[in-house]
């Protein structure tokens, strides 16, 4: 048990984020120690050549700078599957044309709302790109399938449209189309795409299939051999993750980021360990749950991962 003593941190030298997380192993601290064990978990997922890599999170984080550590996950194969939410759909496509911008929490809300600016905490999204921008690139690519003939999608081969014809190298849907990474949105209707989906379907006999999705989920897990995931957030994306991953004993691997707290039995705030009652998480699963904003601990853990597996 009085093994490993705690270390101080060694700041006296330049050092590389993943040999800060390295100080982190050993410094130990509260979140630090956690932090550290995740990307040592994850470290071995991406080691296990067997395994099948979940990456599950909430689009709220593709409207800030963490997009471009969920977009490096994808580019460099880090992940093979993905389960995320409509806003990653409407913030790929928004941001890959248009600009975001920094706010803060604090502000005058009826006048942003009067200039025609959306908040979304402390980062301003304006009309033009947003609704406007999402509505006429979702309708020609809807427009265009229709022409080829195409009347039903499932969320994934909808996913790999937008990434192959209306994203560019700044998208994560972009890489997983590229990657032939599949993305699956349970909620698809819960977002603007969804709603230009449905907008679409007025005039058009266009139908959406959320069970063929369900299909080759189920065919990925239960193909797997071992499976892990890095869980970013909670709600729909994390429940599906981890309710496909129930019929195959659990994920052998898992990584929670949340800021949910357990007490009020909310699944974002559930902990691992709950998970493994219900058989989604194995027993014998190396898991750990790292408490904190995702958008200042991804970067971190990425960037150390990257380091440490070495894809380029």
């Amino acid at each position: 048990m009085l093994k490993d003593a705690v270390e101080d941190y060694d700041l006296s030298k330049d050092m590389s984020v993943d040999e800060l997380v390295m100080q982190m192993e050993k410094a130990w601290g509260f979140t630090a120690g956690k932090l550290a064990v995740g990307v040592r978990i994850l470290e071995r997922m991406n080691r296990e050549p067997a395994c099948v890599k979940f990456l599950s999170f909430t689009g709220n984080l593709v409207a800030t700078g963490a997009r471009g550590a969920l977009r490096e996950l994808v580019k460099r194969k880090l992940v093979d599957v993905i389960v995320t939410t409509c806003g990653t759909m409407d913030h790929d496509i928004a941001r890959s044309w248009k600009k975001y911008y920094r706010g803060s929490f604090v502000m005058n809300d009826s006048k942003l709302r009067e200039e025609g600016v959306n908040r979304l905490g402390n980062v301003l999204v304006p009309n033009d790109s947003y609704g406007m921008i999402i509505e006429k690139k979702m309708q020609t690519l809807l427009d265009s399938l229709w022409r080829k003939g195409v009347r039903e999608v499932s969320s994934s081969q909808l996913s790999r449209a937008i990434g192959t014809h209306i994203c560019n190298e700044s998208s994560i849907l972009y890489w997983a189309a590229k990657n032939d990474i599949p993305v699956y949105v349970p909620g698809i209707t819960d977002g603007a795409v969804g709603y230009q989906i449905w907008l679409f379907s007025q005039d058009h006999d266009f139908k959406l299939n959320l069970l063929k999705d369900s299909g080759e989920l189920n065919e990925i897990v239960f193909a797997a051999k071992k499976t892990g995931a890095l869980l970013v957030g909670g709600g729909i994306s994390k429940h599906h993750t981890l309710w496909w991953n129930q019929f195959r004993d659990g994920l052998n691997y898992v990584v929670y980021i949340s800021t949910a707290d357990e007490w009020d039995g909310s699944l974002s705030g559930a902990r691992p360990r709950e998970a493994v009652s219900w058989g989604k998480i194995n027993e014998k699963a190396s898991r750990i749950m790292v408490e904190g904003d995702a958008s200042l601990i991804l970067p971190i853990m990425v960037s150390s991962l990257i380091k440490r597996v070495g894809k380029a």
